[in-house]
This record gives structure tokens, C-alpha cells and sequence, in this order.
């Protein structure tokens, strides 16, 4: 969204957004609520989101009445907010519909198009912190992003808008490589929230660009491979048939035979099934080397 307001039109997201047929109404919707400068509501970035699109979206409606009211209102402090926006902080239950459908549509129409290559990129960064983090432990991997971040006696450095203390106080730090972060990382604004800061993913150098799809097409087969490939994170059948390529019918198929092998667990949620690598997966998928997760 700030790419696009600031009339990027070289980046694969603007020639995207060129083409949408809902463009207008999807950027009254969404433009209030992420102004380019400045802060916007931490609601819009849940950390449920790791579970997918669906995840996400289903945690931003459910966020509660009062979160929206002091998140909204901080806000309006310095950016005009339109009329819809009051019923949203009030939690109205259609006002929160039409914004998730909004986001829904959203995604599909302007970043749909690009979304493998932009996943590419987002995990080839998380694969090689991991790995250096696999091989070398955590301070290696917090060594690793050059001038972003700077990790020297406990301390983790960023170059930040503003001058800000987050002090952890034993808890997990969650890195987030993100395609469209710019310039500097940036984490949420209420530090009693899972603390989250998401950086500039790095574009995948050669080797990285490498993936296991063709070792282990001949073991399972270019279509099945893919399917195995595609759950580098939790998939809803849906999504398997989208990101692999292939019918919803063939992605169910396909599931089924990697859950009988052990490699994916299949779990049931509302009208949804979402499959998971089993750590035997995992390590099939990246050569032998076990996965982190990318949430704790």
C-alpha cells in the first residue's frame, strides 16, 4: 500500500495494482488505515497471520472492541479518518466484514499475481538465517543482517524513524522478513504485544534461489514435490491448489498420499482443512536439516 501511494510504479506491485478492477474501493477502504508516514494500528499486523491469509484476516476482525477504539484513536491524532472508520472502532460486526473483505480482495487482485515470487524471496531470507542459526547458533544469524540491524552485547540495534528502547524482558524476539518493508525494520507500537520486528527481506543469492523441487521430483514426482514444496507454511487445501498450480481435487489427492506417508498432518478448522509439515517433512524438504519454526 505505501509503495503503491507513492506512485511506484516500478516495483511489481504497482504494475499489479494498475490493473485491479476494484482499485478505488479498495484504497478508500484500506488507504485511511495505513497512512505512508507515521504510526498505523498494530491490528492490521497480527501475529496470526503466520498461519495464512485466512489466519490473519480472522485475527483482525477478531481484535477486541476496545483495542480497535485506543488503536483508532491514536491514529486520528494526526491523520483524518472518515466517517466508517467510528463503526469500526465501535466493532461493528458489518463494518469489520467489509474491511476483511477489503483485505480479501486485496491480495487476491494485486499481490495473487506475484505472490510466489514474493514468497520466494521472503523465504529464501528466513532459510538462510535459519540455516546460519542451524550451523552457527543465534548470534551468528543476528550477525547476518549487515547494516539493517546490529547485534553487539545483548543489544540489537536498528536504524529506527524514531529513537525507541524495546527491552524483551525474557521474551522471544519474532524477526519477520517482509518484501515489501523499505529502508528500515519496523515493529509494533504496544510493546505488551508479541514483540515483532519486521526487516527488509534480502533478495536470495544464487544458491538460494535453489530449491528442493528437483531432488525430490524423482522420488515423488514434479506435481507431488510441488505440493510438498508449498507448505513451507501451514495451507488450507485451497491454498495448496493455488500455490502449487494445481486443481483442488489433485491438491486434496495429493495431501492425502504425503499424510500417509507421515510427511504432512492434516487438521480440520471450521469449514477449512489445513495441512502441516510433520518434522519428518520438514527435514525431507530441506536435505536432512531440521526447520525452525517461524513463531514459537
Amino acid at each position: 500500500m505505501h509503495q503503491l501511494r507513492e506512485g511506484r510504479r516500478n516495483t511489481q506491485a504497482g504494475r499489479a495494482e494498475q490493473t485491479c478492477p476494484d482499485r478505488r474501493q479498495m484504497m478508500r477502504t484500506l488507504t485511511p488505515l495505513m497512512p505512508t508516514r507515521g504510526y498505523f494500528p498494530d491490528f492490521l499486523t497480527p501475529a496470526a497471520a503466520s498461519g495464512g491469509l485466512e489466519s490473519g484476516i480472522d485475527a483482525v476482525l477478531s481484535t477486541p472492541k476496545c483495542r480497535l477504539h485506543d488503536e483508532l484513536s491514536l491514529l486520528a491524532q494526526h491523520n483524518p479518518l472518515p466517517a466508517w472508520t467510528r463503526r469500526l472502532a465501535d466493532g461493528e460486526v458489518d463494518t469489520l466484514h467489509w474491511l476483511g473483505r477489503a483485505l480479501r480482495r486485496y491480495h487476491t487482485d494485486v499481490l495473487g499475481p506475484r505472490w510466489p515470487r514474493i514468497a520466494a524471496r521472503v523465504e529464501a531470507d528466513r532459510r538462510h538465517r535459519i540455516g546460519v542459526q542451524y550451523r552457527a547458533g543465534t548470534e551468528a544469524m543476528l550477525h547476518t543482517f549487515g547494516p539493517t540491524l546490529s547485534w553487539q552485547s545483548s543489544v540489537l540495534s536498528a536504524e529506527y524513524p524514531v529513537d525507541r528502547d524495546i527491552h524483551l524482558d525474557g521474551r522471544g524476539l519474532l524477526l519477520v522478513p517482509s518484501y515489501f518493508c523499505r529502508r528500515t525494520p519496523v515493529a509494533l507500537l504496544d510493546e505488551q504485544l508479541l514483540p515483532i520486528l519486521v526487516y527488509p527481506a534480502s533478495p536470495p543469492a544464487p544458491e538460494q534461489a535453489s530449491t528442493p523441487h528437483s531432488r525430490l521430483a524423482p522420488l515423488l514426482g514434479h506435481t507431488r514435490a510441488a505440493v510438498l514444496e508449498t507448505l513451507q507454511g501451514p495451507r488450507t487445501t485451497s491454498e495448496l491448489a493455488e500455490h502449487a498450480g494445481v486443481s483442488l481435487s489433485s491438491a486434496s489427492e495429493h495431501a492425502t498420499v504425503l499424510r500417509n506417508a507421515g510427511l504432512v498432518v492434516s487438521v480440520r478448522e471450521r469449514q477449512h482443512v489445513r495441512h502441516t509439515l510433520t518434522q519428518l517433512g520438514a527435514d525431507l524438504l530441506n536435505g536432512g536439516m531440521p526447520l525452525s519454526r517461524q513463531y514459537p
